[in-house]
């Protein structure tokens, strides 16, 4: 099964978390999630670990994918998005890290975002493993 891989880099306090997103190893975009708190439906980022994300059509963001077996939490989308506003526990993909009104942001999520699914065009579901790295 294909493998993406997570880096999640840096936590500002009142911005999120911010991560890099690997296909096999080769990074392509950036991430913006919620900060961590203790894994709170829709206002938390997920745990660290490894899941399987499965294709799906949301009403709201379209063809897409959710982040399934994430203990007590469901409906974790990876979507387009700025701010940390935009993630309510989701996944943010974007192309640069910048400030947008007065907050830390990711940009050109669309750009983004086209990759990602241009990425994924073959496939139903992959594996996402996620890890911490700002030790």
């Amino acid at each position: 099964m294909r493998r993406f891989s997570l880096f999640r880099i840096a936590q500002i306090i009142s911005d999120g978390t911010f991560g890099v997103l690997r296909d096999e190893g080769i990074p392509f975009c950036l991430t913006l999630e919620r900060l961590w708190l203790n894994n709170r439906k829709s206002e938390s980022c997920i745990p660290e670990g490894l899941y399987i994300c499965k294709r799906l059509q949301s009403p709201k963001f379209g063809n897409t994918f959710e982040v399934t077996q994430v203990p007590d939490r469901t409906a974790i989308l990876i979507h387009k998005g700025n701010i940390i506003e935009d993630s309510h526990g989701c996944i943010i993909l974007g192309e640069q890290f910048e400030p947008l009104n007065g907050h830390n942001a990711v940009l050109s999520s669309g750009k983004a975002f086209d990759e990602f699914l241009q990425r994924t065009r073959d496939l139903n579901e992959f594996e996402l493993i996620i890890q911490n790295k700002w030790d």
